[in-house]
């Protein structure tokens, strides 16, 4: 019993280990946690010792691990020989107390297999206990008329509710940021310790902590059906399911076990023809011993295992099997901005067509982009202000009606009526305000208040250039203005036929040599020039690419830019291969064409337009920050919107099945070892030539016995730590994986048993002595 103490002490300190940093990143020397964290780990220690026990129901192990229940049926037979050794006097031979010390040894073995599975499932509920810690009832402070606050509990919010959030609260439900700008906990959600910036839009969590300021906060799920609530549902069913080659192998090990079955009982028959005593506890030592025992009794944890790892990498997986896919997978499809590149393109230069300047170019992007909110449009912006590049009639173009960018029109800027008269509402013409004294440097702005009709003077002064001339000569029209921003081949389509395209598609391709995204800009059907945006890529994107490409995988890049600034980027980063220019349905016909080969294919996507591909990839990994319908589709869920996360999806099923192939290598080659060490002595007080098989010069009958079924059980507990962290990946050839597993696992695991059993045997001779 000392190796059940040892493997109950083992797990303690991993789950204490593990409570205890998430604890750490959180508030370290916080002593109500410690004392939780204690309380959590021996109720963990006890209900996996509990739920092992259940495990050993028959009914349980005949559904769904034949090997454990083989085992466990010969317990039964050798523990009522045990009990009544007078059964038979032909094949029941030995001191009845080697029965019952052999019957003890095999129910230890059933059960090392059901604790090694319940401690792979702890894992997993530990987690859904972390994140069920934060589904709890606090207070909120409600938003009701004229910004009064009322304090009601959570559960009575509904999606519209407007709430206030002061540092140090609990952030009471799913929502999105109306008012504010602070910092966010999330550790306890993603387990990243670094407070994440939420600004007016981005969505937040609820159960994290607000670590600064304060935040107006809508409401946007109801109660029971927030992120947290479908992350625990996603956990729970990610438990249980078995992936196809589980399915596969344990059927297999099935057969193996029916056949050995056959074999030793048609060996009772045949070896007592032969006039040589066949005792029925070595029969039954020889059946356990060469029944893939190991593998059968850690295959389960195997596969909840490597679930669990996935959920400390912040990836919720909804079943095994893209995690099984992973392992065989051939050609990973990757979208260049937020994967390979950072994804937060941003303005670095103006260039302009032949009769305007880099001014004009500025001018225009700047109203193009003026109500633009993602990093790209707010870049130029900047870099506009940066340059004091302001176009004139600013108090019509910020609230000219928005021109949305989208996937379908590829550009997006402004549209208003030159002659009408504006109205700004209040925010407006504070922004108005803001927007023209970081351009213009006036020494008055610092002692009085400047009116509107101020600005608009100092606007016109300072913003002479063609762009100036031709927007107030525009304004003595009534005809719309539309000052656009996009892609080329679209803003040369919306152009008139006086533009030269050769200039500027030769000045595009300047930009896409460089690495960068070249952006036009018009007003109504004038080009004015181009917006050179540069995006840089992720920190070790090309280690990691090098590292998938080395276990075999084909890489894909697939983007809206252009064939050359493409290639430029997939150079850098060393992919294999380019799709430049692809909507958004490119995306679901490269994975179906892939799939007609015969390839196993993985992809990221966090659009609703990326749903159907990632419905039909093997492996598809969403992001939290996507869309519904992308996260449904998916088969894992990324909370940390990382779409280069999809390489850690298949480093770990690769690590899966090698983990898998490892053990069941070992496995076998334990056979090997443990069969001379119980042939011969089936064959005691026979033909003495026969005694030559007794090559490990074991002690006696007995002591073979005992010692092969003790390291028969202890092998499974050794190896539980190994199941449950996964054989090392290491980027190389398949072929390598497999001839070193070969030797470590496959030699190693024939040596081994002769040397333990070996020891095992001098042992218990001592002891019988």
């Amino acid at each position: 019993m000392t190796v059940v103490f040892k493997i109950t002490n083992i797990m303690k300190m991993m789950k204490m280990d593990k409570i205890s940093k998430q604890n750490n990143s959180n508030n370290v020397g916080n002593n109500k946690k410690n004392n939780k964290i204690k309380t959590l780990s021996a109720a963990i220690s006890k209900k996996v010792i509990l739920d092992s026990i259940t495990k050993l129901d028959p009914r349980y192990l005949a559904k769904n691990n034949p090997v454990m229940f083989t085992v466990e049926m010969a317990f039964i037979v050798v523990l009522a020989i045990g009990f009544f050794p007078n059964i038979s006097r032909e094949f029941v031979s030995q001191n009845p107390i080697l029965y019952l010390e052999s019957a003890i040894i095999l129910i230890l073995t059933v059960w090392f297999a059901t604790f090694s599975e319940s401690l792979s499932e702890a894992q997993a509920r530990a987690r859904v206990d972390s994140l069920r810690s934060l589904e709890k009832e606090v207070t909120a402070h409600k938003i009701v008329n004229d910004e009064k606050e009322i304090t009601v509990a959570s559960t009575s919010l509904k999606p519209g509710d407007e709430v206030r959030v002061y540092t140090g609260e609990i952030i009471p439900r799913d929502g999105l940021v109306n008012v504010g700008k602070a910092f966010v906990d999330e550790s306890m959600m993603t387990g990243e310790s670094n407070p994440v910036f939420k600004e007016k839009g981005d969505h937040v969590i609820g159960g994290t902590k607000l670590a600064s300021d304060k935040l107006v906060v809508e409401i946007s799920s109801e109660a029971g059906r927030s992120f947290l609530d479908q992350m625990v549902s996603l956990i729970q069913n990610a438990t249980r399911p078995k992936t196809q080659n589980e399915i596969a192998l344990t059927m297999l090990l099935a057969g193996l076990s029916l056949i050995f079955i056959m074999v030793i009982g048609t060996l009772l028959f045949f070896v007592h023809f032969l006039g040589y005593k066949a005792d029925i506890a070595t029969l039954i030592a020889l059946l356990v011993a060469l029944m893939p025992t190991t593998i059968g009794g850690l295959l389960p944890a195997i596969g909840v295992a490597g679930i669990t790892r996935l959920g400390r990498d912040s990836i919720v997986a909804k079943s095994g099997k893209g995690i099984e896919a992973a392992g065989d997978c051939d050609v990973l499809i990757l979208d260049k901005t937020g994967t390979i590149t950072e994804g937060s393109r941003s303005a670095v230069a103006f260039m302009p067509m032949n009769k305007f300047t880099e001014k004009d170019v500025g001018q225009a992007a700047f109203a193009a982009s003026i109500h633009d909110t993602t990093h790209e449009g707010k870049s130029i912006v900047d870099l506009a202000e940066e340059k004091k590049f302001i176009p004139p009639l600013l108090e019509k173009i910020i609230p000219a009606r928005s021109i949305d960018f989208t996937a379908e029109s590829r550009c997006g800027g402004i549209e208003f009526i030159s002659n009408k008269k504006a109205i700004l509402n209040k925010d407006q013409e504070e922004e108005f305000k803001s927007v023209a004294r970081t351009i213009i440097d006036k020494s008055r702005n610092q002692t009085i208040n400047p009116t509107i009709e101020d600005i608009e003077k100092d606007i016109e002064v300072a913003s002479k250039s063609r762009v100036h001339d031709m927007l107030l000569k525009l304004e003595q029209t009534k005809n719309e203005v539309k000052i656009l921003k996009g892609a080329v081949d679209v803003i040369l389509d919306l152009a008139g036929p006086n533009v030269n395209q050769a200039e500027l598609k030769w000045k595009a391709q300047e930009i896409s040599k460089d690495g960068g995204t070249p952006l036009a800009v018009s007003i109504n059907n004038e080009i004015i020039g181009l917006v050179a945006l540069k995006d840089n890529l992720k920190e070790n994107i090309r280690e990691k690419l090098n590292e998938v490409r080395t276990t075999g995988i084909k890489t894909v890049m697939l983007t809206g830019d252009n064939q050359l600034t493409a290639q430029v980027i997939a150079k850098e980063a060393d992919v294999d291969e380019v799709m430049a220019e692809a909507k958004p349905t490119d995306k679901l016909r490269r994975v179906e064409e892939e799939q007609l080969k015969g390839r196993v294919i993985g992809m990221v996507g966090d659009g609703t337009n990326d749903a159907p591909a990632l419905a039909k990839a093997d492996i598809a990994l969403a992001m939290n920050s996507g869309t519904a319908a992308a996260k449904e589709a998916a088969n894992m869920v990324d909370l940390d919107s990382d779409p280069s996360n999809i390489m850690k999806v298949v480093k770990l099923g690769k690590q899966l099945l090698m983990t898998r192939g490892a053990i069941t290598t070992f496995s076998i080659a334990n056979d090997a070892a443990k069969y001379f060490a119980i042939l011969p002595a089936m064959f005691v007080g026979g033909n003495p030539k026969l005694q030559m098989l007794n090559i490990m010069q074991l002690h006696s009958p007995e002591t073979a016995i005992l010692s092969t079924l003790i390291f028969n059980a202890i092998i499974i507990p050794a190896l539980i730590p190994l199941s449950l962290r996964g054989v090392k990946f290491k980027p190389e050839p398949p072929q390598k994986t497999f001839l070193r597993n070969i030797v470590i696992y496959g030699i190693g695991g024939a040596v081994l048993p002769f040397i333990a059993i070996k020891a095992i045997d001098m042992l218990l001779t001592v002891f019988i002595r």
